[in-house]
């Protein structure tokens, strides 16, 4: 916000300059074209102005009065912009016209004027350059929309400068319809600038794009098993962040909010022009489920549940939705020589696969709490039952979730 203050601020005082520079040796040379470039300028300065005072505004600390801050200032500033600079599109518009067929006459080589038009150009290049750069940095749209204006002020320059020398050649036409040109194109983006701002101020879905990317960020955490009505609420230069995100029904509250936490925090850390994020968690009521079971052996099905989680030899990946169960793969246990901490490793690499499910007889102490942190159900099963009969029992409910780990197997 500073940065946006001091460079509209800067911005305001050298156009000022400039507008007085071209005023002066405009009327002192007889050169009614960079007279009006200099009204032209003067308009700049309003331009900046708002975009100072809305920059200003914006920056203000929330309050009891604004709890959501005073952001929408600057859009506010950025819709008077636009107006502005339709207002001056107009107005070239009819100078440019009548110019088309009226010739001034020249008493001698417009130096002075040529030397204002170039000194314009030169000055314009630099403004827009930092105004483009600092409205990107700060995600500021008046100075954005400043930016290009500057940029249009390069070409309204050099049209000047072709004006100028046109007129000292007592060229018809040329200087007049350079300028209807270059206010037709100022129409257009005081028309753009001034339309963004309103659907801005109404809330409209601005960034597509952004949206999607949010959705998948938050689709690949740990524990979001589903992602809706992701909405973006563009706010001055800051955007707010409103939507849903899916987790399994058997997480308890404080589980919830921390998985909310997270997504916010992580949101607000990738995106720095977003200012806040409201995570509503929700229960995942119908989804498909990836299931672990670890196995004696490869056999479908129809394998056997393994007793010992950390040491079996094998775990099999299920798809289990309303429709059914499917087979998704096995994973061979590559942790089965290791002497500590076998069963953390295998739920590390079970972790990855973004699993939901998993059947045991019993779990340790470090698996059990790690599993918990990411997410994942534990649901207890005991005996040599085979895959098919696991399944079944879980569908009818005959089945528990495991509360606590087995403290005798800290290891496994």
């Amino acid at each position: 916000m500073k940065k946006g203050q001091r460079i509209a601020l800067f911005s305001t005082l050298l156009i000022f300059a400039l507008a007085l520079l071209k005023a002066f040796v405009g009327h002192q040379f007889n050169s009614p074209l960079l007279v009006a470039d200099a009204w032209h300028s003067g308009s700049d300065i309003l331009i900046n102005l708002s975009s100072l005072v809305g920059l200003k505004f914006a920056s203000k600390k929330k309050s009891n009065k604004f709890p959501y801050g005073l952001y929408r200032a600057e859009t506010i500033a950025c819709l008077l912009i636009g107006a502005l600079i339709f207002f001056i599109g107009t107005e070239l518009f009819k100078e440019g016209w009548h110019k088309l067929f009226l010739m001034d006459a020249q008493d001698g080589f417009p130096i002075f004027p040529i030397g204002a038009s170039v000194v314009s150009c030169i000055v314009a290049t630099v403004l827009a350059v930092k105004q483009r750069a600092v409205g990107k940095a700060i995600g500021s749209q008046a100075l954005l929309a400043t930016a290009k204006e500057a940029f249009f002020d390069i070409f309204t320059s050099l049209f000047v400068l072709v004006g100028i020398l046109c007129v000292y050649a007592q060229v018809p036409y040329v200087e007049g319809g350079i300028i209807v040109i270059i206010a037709v194109l100022i129409l257009k983006l005081g028309i753009e600038t001034a339309w963004k701002s309103i659907m801005v101020l109404m809330d409209a879905d601005m960034d597509t794009d952004l949206k999607m990317e949010i959705e998948g960020k938050l689709r690949q955490l740990q524990g979001v098993t589903g992602v809706e009505d992701v909405k973006i609420r563009q706010s001055g230069p800051f955007k707010i962040v409103n939507c849903i995100i899916k987790t399994t029904p058997s997480l308890i509250l404080y589980k919830s909010h921390e998985l909310a936490d997270i997504a916010e925090n992580m949101l607000l850390l990738e995106y720095q022009t977003i200012e806040s994020v409201f995570i509503h968690v929700e229960p995942e009521k119908e989804r498909l489920k990836k299931v672990v079971i670890p196995v004696h052996d490869k056999n479908g099905l129809d394998s056997r549940l393994h007793p010992q989680f950390g040491r079996a030899p094998y775990f099999i990946m299920l798809n289990l939705s309303q429709g059914g169960v499917e087979i998704d793969s096995y994973l061979d246990n590559a942790f089965l020589d290791k002497k500590g901490h076998v069963g953390l490793n295998v739920v590390k690499s079970m972790i990855e696969y973004k699993i939901h499910l998993l059947f045991v007889s019993s779990i340790g102490e470090i698996s059990f709490h790690y599993l918990k942190n990411n997410f994942v159900d534990i649901v207890n099963v005991d005996g040599e039952m085979t895959v098919k009969e696991i399944v079944s029992l879980y569908t009818a409910n005959k089945l528990h979730p495991i509360t606590k780990p087995d403290l005798s197997k800290r290891n496994f």
